[in-house]
């Protein structure tokens, strides 16, 4: 588990995501507190809960991006799920609990590529040796040199082992075995509630057809990349990588639930208000703390951090259900954005919006050059749409950006002219049309 301090997360989250200060601030504790409860007494770790957290805040302000940011940086599993989508049990719908196998399922992931990278020196020399016997005649007991001598097989063996690993033979052919299953195209329906029986039961079909060997002719290259995973794959201790997982899981997970205001109960609720806070009392316990049975074992989810977020523009926190209120002690605020977060969100993170339109462009060797008043003419432009239509935030950045450079890409493979000055001028001549007619922005922008 990372220890990063308080400060230290905030200033890595900057590089990402612009302002929003205090759930910077408030995800920056809640990650600093997990490492502080892995320092205290072992009797007091299980008694110290993590403090859930509700965000609240327009969509496109940044939440689901802190969420995952953090997450990154604690290598931590995290999983993002609609409250939405979940029913009450009884209910067509997604189970609940369906949200902690899916957490589990990605922490398999991680630990069994950390531990597929522990074990890639032995597996590539393991690689090596198989790619010897594809490029040594197998039958000769010693071969012609290219001086005419006779050499040991073993001596040739050698030789190519070193130019192989110095990338000589890297343009040579090979034909490799990799395996497949075949399978007939189908479908296991499941009732809802029993989303991990289907699962088994796909396995269980999945093992009943016999994998088939296929032979594949490629370069030394990529035939010694996919041996160096078929091999790593063998020597990974599948028992260990799934008792590592629970562990991550149930010490580290992280999830993000989405649209938590869309299952506030609303007074006087009928009909639908009845299944949204069935949803909350399905929730409740997984946020508690409770094991949810999965195919590789028990989870527990009473250190799980939970970080629900929504708009809550019709409904409010205190609308959910008291004991589900008491289960996110942490909230926070999340400010609307305008024309100058629109400005820096566009220049100052590291994956900022022009950055990436730039790289991309340079793969076809044009060089797009943004002037000051551009960058300022489509944040004016984005906050201008906003306000008119739907306010979706610094999402509206993507759609603005597809549209102005929509001709130049499409047109980039065969242009002459391959460099591209964009100021203000060239924002308003390809966006002027569209903004102004405010039916056509609600769809195109």
């Amino acid at each position: 588990m990372t220890n990063f301090t308080p400060r230290e997360i905030v200033s890595e989250l900057d590089r990402y995501i612009v302002g929003q200060r205090e759930a910077k601030r408030a995800v920056a504790i809640a990650l600093r507190n997990r490492w502080r409860r892995q320092q205290v007494p072992a009797d007091l770790q299980d008694e110290i809960a993590p403090k859930n957290i509700i965000m609240i805040g327009p969509t496109g302000v940044g939440k689901t991006e802190i969420a995952r940011r953090l997450a990154k940086l604690a290598q931590a599993p995290f999983v993002k799920v609609e409250a939405s989508k979940f029913t009450e049990v009884g209910y067509v719908g997604r189970d609940v609990e369906s949200m902690v196998r899916d957490l589990l399922e990605l922490a398999i992931i991680m630990v069994k590529e950390e531990e597929a990278q522990q074990v890639r020196v032995k597996a590539e020399d393991m690689a090596d040796e198989r790619l010897l016997d594809l490029l040594l005649p197998g039958e000769a007991a010693s071969v012609t040199s290219e001086g005419g001598a006779l050499e040991t097989r073993d001596a040739t063996r050698d030789k190519l082992r070193k130019l192989l690993r110095k990338g000589a033979l890297n343009e040579r052919f090979v034909e490799i075995e990799t395996q497949e299953t075949k399978m007939p195209m189908m479908e296991v329906f499941t009732p809802q509630g029993n989303e991990e029986m289907g699962i088994n039961m796909k396995e269980m079909f999945g093992n009943l057809f016999p994998k088939k060997t296929k032979r594949r002719r490629m370069k030394v290259s990529e035939a010694r990349e996919v041996l160096v995973g078929t091999e790593a794959e063998k020597l990974v201790d599948m028992d260990k990588v799934k008792t590592l997982a629970r562990e991550r899981t149930e010490q580290s997970g992280i999830i993000f639930i989405d649209e938590i205001d869309k299952i506030a109960s609303r007074e006087g609720g009928q009909g639908p208000e009845v299944s949204r806070e069935g949803v909350q009392r399905d929730i409740l316990p997984i946020v508690e703390g409770s094991t949810v049975n999965t195919k590789h074992g028990p989870v527990k989810t009473d250190h799980v951090l939970f970080i629900a977020a929504g708009a809550f523009h019709v409904s409010k926190p205190s609308d959910l259900i008291p004991e589900l209120q008491g289960r996110f002690p942490i909230r926070v605020e999340l400010e609307s954005l305008g024309e100058e977060d629109f400005v820096r969100i566009l220049t100052e993170p590291k994956n900022a919006l022009i950055r990436q339109y730039i790289a991309l462009m340079e793969t076809e060797g044009i060089h797009l050059d943004f002037a000051e008043d551009a960058v300022r003419e489509l944040a004016r432009t984005a906050t201008v749409v906003n306000e008119r239509t739907e306010n979706i935030g610094a999402r509206r950045l993507h759609t603005i950006m597809e549209k102005l450079l929509e001709d130049l890409s499409f047109d980039a493979p065969e242009r002459q002219d391959k460099k591209i000055g964009i100021d203000a001028d060239y924002v308003r001549q390809r966006l002027a049309e569209i903004v102004k007619d405010e039916d056509l922005s609600r769809y195109i922008l």
